[in-house]
């Protein structure tokens, strides 16, 4: 690492944060904080949704899934989670984007609360926010990690939560001074800093690359797309496995979780909205081909050894998520390595701060005090509520600094993980109160709450035997060797069926529709 790169690093963090402020301009409602006054294009929105879901995590564990996985799992699988999202945002875009725009609502969680009433709104969002929370945390550190890597390559030693308290300012910076509209445009960016990275680096390793290594990496499947021989019921990327989970998945991201609505709000035009929504889902499966790519190319230039078995036997690394970041930090020329660094930490700015104030603003704070705050009042909470939860997202990535040693998984499948727990719940919530007009807050709570429960009994506690899928029993220990859990993609469609087997039971108990139950709306393609 040189100076040139170092100079690169500085300005891009400094000028980032900037930039976002400028881009911001000044707040003069909590509607502008949170929502941005519409003035938002599609294709904007569409960048920002894809920084927003994605962001270090693809850049930095994506190509340690291609390099790690096994001739029978195959290199490119990963692939086919993609094709799901797309299915599940076109889905999204049908079903409830008209509801967020059409019905002017600040957070997607409001749709809840004129369907069913403020206590299940409450329930979501509070959801919402400790999933985000802990999702987030795990992006954080994602991007502490080249970060310690380049210090390490100057004989620095310094720790993770030093280095994810340094992000955590830089990340609150913009998004307390300039808001939803900074939040979004800054994504974009990024976004678009960090896909040319990627091609700068195709374009390096295919210039170092072994005679014959396509054929190798051909005969240990690492361009296999689709897997149909592992279990659908063990196998995160069998094929139907993936495809159906990966649009479950993607309907409860996209449709029930308030850091990516936020955007498609942001635009207020219901077919802008939709045009980023759905575009975003190509964006993606081209994003992960190109970082699945990666992947390979460094298998093929290590020759396939183990990131962290020490040398010479392996790469030495003391983490498999330090695999990329080490060949951009060691092995990229002088000013490519700083760019291609900048925009890995920059994607760290891709912030959930706004989606995580809003949702404690409106559907929490003004359902306690029972009124809404003024215009002014909200964007003060708002600004308050982003520190705070800045604090949380650092104690979170120094958590799972500390935790990560121990997992077997590569980050990107932990954040995934996390979000099974409550994703099929809140997405079941948004589906019990459009098809089952009878059923009332108290019956949605306790299916809610019932999901939840039983989502962590089955993610924790249920073991299968990976090769044949067959039940091995309840057991609380970890997973280990053939003894795993539930593949996570199916953790969100399980959910949704759990809630609406429950909320539609109980839905039976009354006679009439819930008065709050209201025909679809209409679908104005503006406002």
């Amino acid at each position: 690492m040189r100076a040139l790169d170092l100079a690169i690093i500085g300005l891009f963090l400094v000028g980032m944060p900037l930039l976002g402020i400028w881009i911001g301009g000044k707040q003069k409602s909590g509607s502008d904080y949170f929502v941005g006054e519409g003035k938002i294009s599609w294709w904007v929105a569409c960048l920002s949704v894809v920084s927003a879901e994605t962001s270090t995590l693809t850049v930095l564990s994506v190509p340690t899934v291609a390099y790690i996985a096994t001739p029978g799992e195959g290199g490119m699988t990963y692939l086919a989670l993609a094709i799901g999202y797309i299915a599940g945002r076109i889905v999204v875009s049908m079903v409830l984007l008209p509801r967020y725009v059409a019905g002017n609502l600040v957070t997607a969680y409001a749709f809840l609360g004129k369907r069913f009433g403020n206590g299940l709104q409450g329930t979501a969002s509070v959801t919402f926010l400790l999933t985000r929370t802990l999702a987030d945390g795990i992006r954080l550190f994602a991007t502490a990690i080249p970060i310690k890597v380049v210090l390490a390559a100057y004989g620095l030693t310094v720790s993770y939560w030093t280095i994810v308290v340094g992000l955590g300012i830089a990340m609150v910076i913009y998004s307390f001074f300039g808001g939803v509209r900074a939040v979004v445009w800054v994504d974009a960016i990024q976004m678009l800093w960090y896909i040319l990275g990627a091609v700068v680096v195709i374009w390096v390793i295919a210039g170092r690359l072994p005679d014959g290594w396509f054929g190798k990496a051909v005969d240990a499947n690492k361009f296999q797309l689709f897997d149909f021989s592992s279990n659908m019921l063990t196998g995160q990327y069998a094929f139907f496995t993936a495809v159906i989970g990966g649009a479950v998945l993607s309907m409860a991201s996209h449709g029930s979780d308030q850091l990516i609505v936020q955007r498609l709000q942001a635009t207020n035009d219901l077919r802008a909205a939709r045009k980023a929504l759905v575009a975003s889902g190509f964006v993606v499966f081209v994003q992960f081909a190109l970082f699945l790519f990666i992947g390979v190319l460094l298998w093929a230039l290590y020759n396939g050894l183990a990131p962290t078995k020490p040398k010479p036997e392996g790469l030495g690394l003391a983490n498999k998520d330090e695999l990329f970041a080490n060949f951009i930090v060691n092995d990229l020329p002088s000013g490519l390595s700083g760019f291609v660094i900048a925009g890995i930490l920059a994607a760290a700015l891709s912030s959930s701060l706004g989606a995580l104030a809003s949702s404690t603003v409106t559907d929490v704070y003004e359902r306690v005090i029972g009124r809404q705050l003024p215009e002014a009042d909200r964007l003060k909470h708002g600004r308050i509520w982003t520190i705070v939860w800045a604090g949380a997202l650092i104690l979170c990535a120094g958590f799972f600094a500390s935790s990560n040693k121990t997992s077997a998984d590569p980050i990107v499948v932990q954040a995934l993980g996390i979000t099974g727990y409550t994703y099929g719940a809140l997405l079941g919530a948004f589906l019990l109160g459009l098809l089952f007009k009878r059923a009332r807050q108290a019956d949605a709570i306790v299916a809610f709450v019932s999901t939840v429960i039983v989502m962590a009994f089955l993610i924790l506690g249920v073991k299968f035997d990976k090769p044949d899928g067959s039940l091995i029993g309840i057991d609380f220990s970890r997973a280990a060797g053939t003894k795993v859990a539930l593949a996570w993609p199916w953790y969100t469609l399980c959910g949704v069926v759990i809630t609406l087997v429950v909320g539609g039971l109980l839905s039976l108990r009354h006679r009439s529709e819930d008065p709050l139950a209201e025909p679809d709306v209409k679908q104005p393609e503006s406002v």
